[in-house]
């Protein structure tokens, strides 16, 4: 369904244009002003998936902006921003956190500054940090709302380039070289990735993997047909390159040496993004388009992929375990989760990626709910990270510590959280997969592995909450919690969490839709 006005790319514009207003302004009022306006644009996007819901369109060919860049003629295809059952919800996920993480991000950034100019160093101000933010916010969403190759890349170095100056100018220890090493380890993914985008381009005469035909957002393969006709042998080649970079971004097992680093060391609000909403767009990616565009490359790594992604939800849970620093905790149990991700793509079955698009959604508002926790602390109690020092701090933080159980069931999958639906899925998708009744020692060895692996996330999450928030305190702290827009954010995110585990019909059936209309086609051309 095409809009009738330029919807989408308001949602890219509006916020933008606040950071700049705010940029060069000192006045503590006008930038917290500009902070609220640019939350309010930033649930923008959550008010036009509510809206594609309301008029069924997610599920029919999604919702369209209407400004389409026609560039046929160079071989690029068209540029389009829209949003299908597909992904719903990494918009919803986006829009709910970037916009409630720019408010908490006030008195966390003003605290983070004043630290940074009592040590003596040049703190850049808080207007260049709401560009910085409001620039890396909507290049999520212009990924996410993406439809073209080229379009998709240009919103992802925009997303890398202003992390990386974030972490850069408000990050903690040694932030400059921490943030170089982000941005080295994720620059070099995106060249790989860019690098197979240019073959596939070069082949295709296209950079399209989705297209608007007569209103409706579809494969572009309905259009051009099945891919492998026009890459032939080049097939494994590009799909090994997008999705090597793809699975760096995601920091699975193997190529995730630089995500600890850079998700502790960063300010927290741009931990809580990058943790929950930058890595697992590159998951949404491979349902997007890897799984479509080369069905045959994909059933045949699909064993491999599997092994990959419980390798990495039961190392990374264990590594987790063993973590004192609180941010570095949830960085291991981010690459966790993205193991959980893996795992639903890789069965290639509609269980499967409908579990891996809710666990983003889920794994974006708990493990947001739990950086932000951290920077409670890191703000009211001088700097806390160490989990040895602490411990009781629910008697002195009771509704930080219950926005923190919420946000240790979403990652665990236990209701009232969507975490709960997105485990049931992928749990599906693997009982789905021809491996599982293969055999019985398939059987047997698949039911352990998830057996062990939820185990895993569940005793993380359960053995930290105790931890850090009961038992006897192992330090001195005086400080009581007191209720304040810096915690009601927190209280937003936990309240939206339930509002959609509540009403989850609607994502699942618009989810389910165009994973058999899209995702799910490149199968039919191999038969």
């Amino acid at each position: 369904m095409l809009l009738s006005w330029s919807a989408l790319w308001a949602t890219i514009i509006v916020p933008i244009a606040l950071g700049v207003i705010a940029w060069p302004l000192r006045s503590r009022a006008a930038h917290h002003a500009l902070t609220y306006l640019s939350a309010a644009s930033l649930l923008g996007p959550l008010a036009v998936v509510i809206y594609g819901y309301a008029v069924g369109a997610l599920g029919r060919g999604g919702v369209i902006d209407p400004f389409i860049l026609n560039a046929t003629s160079y071989s690029i295809g068209t540029m389009a921003l829209a949003i299908d059952g597909l992904s719903a919800p990494v918009v919803i996920g986006l829009s709910i956190v970037t916009a409630f993480v720019a408010i908490y991000s006030i008195k966390y950034m003003e605290t983070r500054i004043h630290e940074m100019e009592e040590a003596g160093e040049r703190a850049p101000s808080f207007g260049t940090y709401l560009l910085l933010y409001n620039i890396f916010a909507v290049t999520m969403l212009g990924i996410a709302y993406s439809t073209n190759l080229i379009e998709f890349y240009v919103f992802l170095e925009g997303s890398l380039i202003s992390s990386f100056l974030l972490i850069a100018f408000y990050g903690y220890g040694d932030r400059k070289r921490i943030s170089l090493l982000y941005f080295v380890w994720t620059h070099v993914a995106a060249v790989v990735f860019l690098t197979g985008v240019l073959y596939y381009g070069y082949l295709v005469h296209t950079f399209n993997y989705a297209v608007v035909i007569n209103g409706t957002l579809e494969p572009v393969t309905r259009a051009i047909g099945p891919i492998y006709q026009y890459v032939g042998s080049a097939a494994p080649l590009i799909a090994a390159l997008l999705l090597f970079g793809l699975l760096v971004k995601m920091a699975v097992f193997g190529v995730h040496m630089w995500l600890p680093y850079a998700h502790a060391e960063a300010p927290t609000p741009i931990s809580a993004l990058l943790s929950p909403n930058l890595i697992g767009l590159a998951g949404y990616a491979i349902a997007r388009f890897i799984i479509p565009l080369f069905p045959q490359q994909m059933l045949d790594w699909r064993p491999f992929l599997m092994g990959l992604a419980f390798t990495t939800i039961i190392y990374a849970g264990l590594v987790a375990l063993r973590q004192r620093d609180y941010k570095r905790f949830l960085a291991y149990s981010s690459i966790s989760q993205m193991g959980y991700m893996l795992l639903g793509l890789s069965t290639l079955n509609i269980y499967g990626i409908m579990g891996a698009m809710l666990i983003y959604l889920s794994h974006a508002i708990g493990k947001a709910l739990l950086f932000m926790n951290a920077g409670v602390f890191i703000t009211e109690l001088h700097g806390l990270r160490d989990i040895t020092k602490m411990g009781g701090l629910a008697k002195r933080y009771p509704l930080v510590s219950a926005l923190a159980l919420f946000g240790f069931m979403n990652l665990s999958g236990l209701p009232p959280s969507v975490g709960m639906w997105s485990e049931i899925y992928v749990v599906l998708g693997v009982v789905k997969t021809p491996y599982f009744l293969a055999s019985y020692g398939n059987l047997v060895g698949l039911t352990l592995l998830l057996i062990v692996a939820l185990t895993v996330t569940a005793s993380y999450s359960f053995i930290t909450m105790k931890r850090i928030y009961y038992g006897q305190p192992r330090s001195k702290i005086e400080a009581k919690e007191s209720i304040d827009g810096f915690k009601l954010s927190l209280l937003a995110i936990a309240i939206f969490g339930v509002v959609f585990f509540l009403a989850i019909a609607p994502l699942t059936s618009s989810l389910s839709s165009v994973v058999h209309a899209s995702v799910l086609l490149g199968y039919l051309s191999l038969k």
